[in-house]
């Protein structure tokens, strides 16, 4: 049958049908308050990348937009499934409940999106992806892009303002995120790792002392792990990952973050910021959050709004529950802004 079909179509028709089929049967997100379509992006290098846009069902004219900027895992910024983590909690919220129309992109190798596996893909291609979804709204006649607020979910909360370049937001939203180099991130985490795996104060300071070396190699001077370890052979105790990569993404990606100068991004921000973090957030820490809020503050007094969550982790919840509070934080302070600048 197959075979028939191919030839009065041609293989062409019968791959595109194939496709349909396998969309339609893909299990997919439904909301009871807004609609959402499907579309693609590309980036420089060719890749194929999919965005979810919602639109408020009975919506009419243009709508503002919540623009998000994902975390640094390859989880999949679709949630079919629903609430299966506090990041899906708090998206699928903001889209039911905030009456905005909202856009998703896929990280490359994720999902529907095509390009290298994300395991493998490094963070220029990533951001490139964002920035064209960014771009892309205009052909949207429902999403207005003179009134999105941009939110970054943790490692995406750092470089926000990169999404848009330099076309205006009307806001910018840091959830859980850093304003800090790479390198004094992960020093910091390894510190808190280390402490909560129970070692005594002397043995977290000698393997801070090596850390501080190890990441200077692969961090700033672009080795592998690989590569460090086997410079130093003595250090491999100490690691506790692959020979090239961390947390399931290559160094690459590790070494272009440390490569920008968050520093510089956040104190060129006019628009207004809200900074959120959770006192249990054991990822980011307070300082990692705060840098944001005062490198803004800096250059523009008043303009950033930090917020600490008392008991929050870095997947929002407390008490092991998602709190519900923060998506009424995020969305009265979304309509503050939106409203101050009509």
């Amino acid at each position: 049958m197959l075979a028939r079909i191919a030839a009065i179509f041609g293989v062409t028709a019968l791959l595109q049908s194939y496709v349909a089929v396998a969309q339609q049967a893909r299990p997919r997100e439904h909301f009871q308050n807004a609609e959402i379509q499907y579309d693609w992006v590309g980036n420089s290098r060719g890749d194929k990348l999919r965005t979810f846009i919602t639109r408020p069902k009975n919506a009419s004219g243009k709508v503002p937009v919540l623009f998000f900027v994902g975390w640094l895992s390859c989880d999949s910024v679709e949630y079919a499934q629903g609430e299966t983590d506090g990041f899906g909690a708090l998206m699928l919220r903001l889209i039911d409940q905030s009456g905005y129309a909202t856009v998703r992109t896929e990280k490359p190798g994720v999902g529907e999106s095509q390009g290298t596996p994300c395991e493998k893909s490094d963070f220029q291609g990533e951001l490139e992806g964002y920035q064209a979804a960014f771009d892309a709204m205009g052909k949207y006649e429902f999403l207005d892009s003179d009134r999105v607020i941009v939110i970054g979910l943790s490692n995406g909360g750092g470089f926000g303002p990169l999404v848009p370049r330099r076309h205006p937001v009307r806001g910018f939203i840091a959830a859980g995120s850093w304003g800090r180099t790479w390198y004094e991130h992960m020093i910091e985490n390894e510190r808190v790792r280390l402490t909560s795996e129970g070692k005594s104060a002397a043995e977290v300071n000698d393997a801070i002392k090596a850390f501080s070396q190890f990441y200077d190699l692969y961090l700033i001077q672009r080795q592998t792990p690989g590569e460090v370890l086997r410079q130093h052979p003595q250090w491999k105790g100490l690691w506790y990952d692959s020979a090239d990569g961390q947390y399931g993404r290559p160094a690459a990606f590790y070494q272009q973050l440390q490569a920008l100068n968050l520093g510089g991004v956040w104190q060129n921000v006019e628009a207004p910021v809200l900074v959120i973090r959770g006192s249990k957030d054991t990822i980011m820490s307070r300082a990692d959050s705060s840098a944001i809020a005062e490198t803004v503050n800096c250059v523009h007094p008043g303009k950033a709004r930090y917020v600490e969550v008392e008991g929050m982790t870095h997947g929002f919840s407390v008490d092991r529950k998602f709190d519900a509070d923060v998506v009424t934080t995020i969305l009265n302070w979304a309509k503050e802004q939106l409203a101050a600048g009509k």
